[in-house]
């Protein structure tokens, strides 16, 4: 969809992408930008948060400032206007093309001015006009001026203010050309209607990655959502119910009232995988990789799938289709600040034990910055939840949508086990697997948990059994 309008040739309009798959609107978090200050193309203007993640947005093309249509904490529907930039700052006064004459066109921060006409206060200045793209009607004799502004910004290599050659190419991925230093112009479009993909960019920038490193972006402090502090002497405080939390509600109510759950539990000793994990922690294939049990148990779930592969599939309702799934997207459970979130390690039946290690530990602490992108969330096919991090023994787990069962892997304990006929204490767990009943039978749900539990008793099986 298109995500910018313009109100003159001066002045441009961004709108609010849907940056997810669908998703109909974004709570702005913060903004990175005030009115006056100079922006490029790709530069992050804000932060929003969707119901899947945080998400930072790019401004499409250069200019300074004019004017910003929300405050922080509003939630903005996919398509509305929220940022206004002056694309030809040097032409003209903004004043005369974008308000009243008697007004001034930015007031000063530090000074409390009177509402704009048609503008409404809302938490930080004025807020949205009742029209977002009314603007005050142009003189005639302001039309030669805009004109000999947009020829001598040509003379100066500036170009007009909407190149007629500007290259297609989404948000998104303008950003990602920039970070890479890649220059969009020189890009071959693979994407429908001649739109430049993420992996043009990459295709583009594989050269240049080959003899130089890019610099790791630094990383902005995670900004949590507001919860209403409680007032004194209240019984009660309402929070609203939006973004990940809202999205929670919804694909949890869908996932119980529509897929039948089936649970069952398995109490295993994983003292031989606990060995394990600590000889893997000195082992230099291992080295800047952090190991722990939820790696060993991933690899085991991804085993078990090999030797069941009916397990992994969704229930086609509109088709009445059983589709299974050639891969694994394995999906692990996180607590974040903002709530919880499940992204998915793409493809994890072909990674070695050090690569879904690498892979487990980038996307944990993605999600823990706040940073997981809804792409990384999109797909999955089986999860992973460990509530035992919370000391908690297992649960029943309700599957996340799309998917056909999520295993819940509880605390670990040394409790007192009969081990070769003598009672001895051994590291326990309890694991509890959920799954659809519409496409997993108890027998093929069975094998599955029974496979994982013994893969973490004998952890040998993970060669034996690859």
């Amino acid at each position: 969809m298109t995500t910018m309008t313009e109100t003159s040739a001066r002045f441009r309009e961004f709108k609010m992408p849907d940056v997810g798959e669908g998703l109909t609107e974004a709570e702005i978090l913060k903004w990175y930008v005030q009115p006056g200050d100079t922006v490029t193309d790709g530069q992050v203007v804000c932060e929003v948060e969707t119901a899947k993640a945080a998400v930072e947005l790019p401004i499409p093309f250069d200019g300074v400032v004019h004017e910003l249509r929300f405050a922080e904490g509003t939630t903005v529907d996919v398509g509305q206007v929220i940022i206004a930039v002056d694309v030809a700052p040097g032409s003209g006064d903004a004043a005369a093309e974008a308000a009243p004459a008697p007004a001034p066109a930015e007031p000063e921060p530090a000074a409390e001015p009177e509402a704009p006409k048609g503008r409404r206060p809302v938490l930080v200045g004025y807020g949205v006009a009742e029209s977002s793209t009314k603007r005050r009607a142009r003189k005639g004799a302001e039309q030669p001026a805009a004109a000999a502004a947009a020829i001598q910004g040509e003379l100066n290599g500036h170009g007009p203010a909407v190149p007629e050659s500007r290259p297609l190419a989404k948000p998104p991925v303008r950003k990602l050309a920039k970070d890479l230093g890649i220059d969009l112009a020189t890009v071959v479009p693979t994407g429908e209607g001649g739109i430049i993909t993420r992996e043009d960019v990459h295709a583009a920038a594989a050269p240049a990655l080959a003899q130089a490193p890019v610099p790791a972006p630094v990383p902005e402090p995670v900004v949590t959502a507001a919860v209403p502090a409680p007032v004194p002497g209240a019984r009660e405080t309402r929070i609203p119910v939006k973004g990940v939390r809202k999205a929670i509600a919804q694909a949890m109510v869908g996932s119980a009232f529509t897929a039948p759950h089936v649970t069952e539990f398995v109490t295993v000793d994983v003292t031989r995988t606990m060995k394990l994990v600590a000889e893997l922690k000195d082992d230099k294939d291992m080295a800047g990789v952090r190991v722990n049990p939820l790696l060993i148990i991933a690899k085991a779930l991804l085993v078990a799938i090999k030797r069941n592969p009916e397990v992994n599939a969704t229930w086609d309702e509109a088709n009445q289709e059983i589709v299974q799934k050639h891969y694994v997207n394995l999906g692990i459970a996180a607590a974040t600040p903002r709530g919880l979130i499940v992204p998915n390690i793409k493809d994890a039946q072909d990674k070695t034990l050090p690569q879904l290690a690498a892979a487990l530990g980038e996307l944990v602490a993605t999600a823990r910055d706040g940073r997981t992108s809804p792409a990384a969330m999109a797909g999955g096919t089986v999860t992973i939840t460990n509530v035992g991090v919370f000391g908690v023994d297992t649960g029943t787990p309700i599957l996340n949508p799309g998917e056909s069962a999520i295993l819940a892997v509880g605390a670990i304990k040394l409790q007192p086990w009969v081990h070769k006929g003598k009672v001895k204490p051994r590291q326990v767990t309890t694991l509890a697997l959920s799954f659809d009943h519409r496409l997993v039978d108890g027998e093929l749900g069975s094998k599955v948990l029974a496979d994982v539990a013994a893969i973490l008793e004998q952890p040998k099986r993970l060669i034996t059994w690859a």
